[in-house]
């Protein structure tokens, strides 16, 4: 039986979509929406985003779960995963939960955490309708810095929605490497959980190109026993690190180059073997500027082993060998560090590296600067990395897991970095009454958010601006309803009651545990928000919130481009269909023997019918 042969209409449909696409994209036109109508939809794409995070906010927050292009459901009370997985259909709803994503995104960024926190915040004030935000809180003031063990457990235990387990592990591993030292997040291999204490070093500088990345989903380079080089100088000859790239793909090890700069012929041959897999290699900037480079690249040399080639080196790039090279047990880059694990350098060497660098601390006649340059340099050399890895039956449960211990992390870092303040949203909700304007009037409907007699009026240059400030001071409430609201409670009443406590001795810490149900001290009870992120949460929200009030137009590409984009693929499809149809008429005059010079339309139906039937 004769059988068509398909690739002309696959090579014209190909043609068809180079051809049309940048004809529709030139061609393409803008729909617009002004004033409240643009501002409606936005919020309705606000609301939808926040609803789905709010759910997760506070002991009793929900899970969400989230379908995944590849492999099972992914199962997380992380605030900024939900975010990031929400898509809406409507282009302008669409606007304005992708302002809010940036939002979560941001606030996750700086503090690492308060990201559920800034998306209520930011759609509590963007609903209330802020026309100018003009908000004067500053919660400096009740900063209390962390100095123990236990109130570091307690930060973390609360980051992780009420967890003990993770904020337990979490102050085990700080105790251990230190305030300044290490702690990364792995997925283990066991059913527990546990933590690993290695001797690594991390410093400020990520991989020069996204190329060579190895995860992508994490954004990630990740090697096991990689070669390092360590240069003092630009690198951008190919002939500096050909002999250093044949060593490795000899070796079958990674490679790592750690430089002043890499570019020109040598990134673009780095860049060139990692595509083609013939090499797993990255480069890195070395970190510091100066004589503090030359020094952190000395460290590093002495922490893996290797050699810097610097200009007083009589041995140049091109000579190297696998001895010159230093080596490590792991390395994890990201586009922001770099942690070493387990570097192969002398244990002697170390140690006396760490004595050289405390008395050169400990001399008098170090400056201030050098010397909190090197008790940085010491905290990186000597602290040590813990390793946590999250242990689960499944992997649905690792991955959630894994999101609680990274959130229960980074609540801890930034609550040791600038102190803790009372949980649950007591802090905003009591920082809400020092909120108030020099016009009592501007207050409207303050039954709601309460003034403290105390609080000085912020300055105001209209009715405007006042009423901003009254939004402000309503909208700071709102997670703590929130977590009430998930908790099953009545959020009016118990807000009201806490309010009311304000100015009492010993009740600027009282709060509500939404998870037993009963009034407590919060700082006692260990209920506590770092600093950092309640801050960065509000700031972050505050802005986006007053750009969106104040937007007066919203722009999105119209619909009819994808409508125009099918009716060209029909037209192609049609044509297509027409020319094979023309070919099938063909064969079928050849093989049955026609008179090709008959009208085509005059060819048996029967015979047509038949060889359609066998084509088929």
């Amino acid at each position: 039986m004769h059988r068509l042969s398909t690739t002309s209409s696959r090579s014209l449909r190909r043609a068809a979509a180079k051809a049309a696409k940048p004809t529709i994209t030139r061609g393409a036109h803008k729909e617009i929406k002004f004033s409240n109508e643009g501002r409606a939809s936005i919020l309705k794409g606000v609301d939808v985003l926040a609803n789905a995070v709010q759910v997760t906010l506070g002991p009793k927050g929900r899970n969400v779960i989230i379908e995944q292009s590849f492999g099972g459901p992914k199962i997380t009370k992380d605030g900024v995963t939900v975010a990031k997985a929400i898509t809406l259909k409507d282009k302008f709803e669409n606007l304005g939960a992708r302002l809010v994503q940036d939002v979560a995104q941001k606030t996750n960024e700086v503090a690492g955490d308060g990201t559920t926190t800034a998306t209520v915040l930011a759609r509590a004030i963007y609903s209330e309708g802020v026309k100018n935000v003009a908000a004067g809180c500053n919660p400096m003031d009740l900063a209390e810095t962390i100095t123990t063990t236990a109130e570091i457990a307690q930060v973390a235990t609360i980051s992780a929605n009420g967890d003990t387990h993770v904020g337990n592990l979490i102050a085990q591993a700080m105790e251990k490497v230190g305030k300044e030292g290490v702690i990364t997040v792995k997925e283990g291999r066991t059913i527990d959980d546990e933590i690993e204490i290695t001797e690594g070093m991390r410093f400020d500088r990520g991989f020069i190109s996204p190329y060579f990345v190895t995860d992508v989903k994490s954004q990630k380079v990740e090697f096991e026993k990689p070669l390092i080089l360590l240069s003092e100088k630009k690198i951008s000859a190919l002939q500096d690190i050909l002999p250093t790239l044949e060593i490795a793909a000899q070796s079958r090890r990674p490679l790592v180059i750690i430089a002043e700069d890499v570019d020109g012929e040598a990134l673009a041959a780095c860049i060139l073997n990692k595509l083609r897999g013939q090499l797993q290699v990255v480069a890195i900037k070395a970190p510091g500027f100066g004589d503090n480079r030359k020094s952190i690249l000395g460290d590093l040399a002495i922490l893996t082993g290797g050699t810097v080639f610097t200009q007083e080196l009589d041995i140049k790039l091109e000579r190297a060998t696998i001895d010159l090279l230093g080596s490590t047990g792991s390395i994890t880059i990201t586009k922001d560090d770099t942690i070493v694990l387990n570097g192969e350098g002398s244990k002697d060497a170390i140690v006396a590296r760490c004595e050289q660098l405390r008395s050169l601390i400990a001399d008098q006649t170090t400056s201030e600067f050098d010397r909190s340059k090197l008790q940085e340099r010491l905290a990186k050399l000597s602290g040590g990395v813990a390793v946590i890895k999250v242990g689960g039956a499944s992997e649905v449960e690792v991955g959630e897991k894994k999101d609680r211990y990274d959130d229960a992390l980074n609540a801890t870092r930034a609550a040791v970095e600038e102190g803790i303040l009372p949980g649950g949203g007591v802090a905003l909700l009591k920082a809400s009454l020092q909120l108030a304007t020099s016009s009592p009037s501007s207050g409207a409907g303050s039954s709601s958010a309460p003034v403290s007699p105390d609080a000085k009026p912020i300055p105001t240059a209209n009715f405007d601006q006042e009423l901003g400030v009254t939004i402000i001071r309503r909208a700071v409430t709102g997670p703590a309803r929130a977590i009430l609201n998930n908790a099953g409670e009545e959020s009016s009443v118990i807000v009201g009651t806490l309010l009311s406590q304000y100015g009492t001795p010993d009740k600027f810490a009282w709060g509500y545990d939404a998870a037993k149900g009963e009034y407590v001290d919060m700082i006692k009870a260990g209920i506590v928000d770092p600093l950092k992120v309640v801050r960065t949460a509000l700031v972050d929200a505050s802005g986006v919130a007053s750009l969106l009030t104040t937007s007066e137009a919203c722009v999105v590409e119209a619909l009819m481009r994808r409508r125009a984009q099918r009716v060209v693929w029909v037209v192609w499809e049609a044509w297509a269909v027409w020319v094979d149809s023309k070919r099938l008429i063909a064969d079928v005059v050849e093989d049955w023997g026609l008179d090709c010079r008959q009208p085509v339309c005059s060819l048996d139906e029967e015979v047509m019918r038949t060889y359609a039937c066998e084509r088929r």
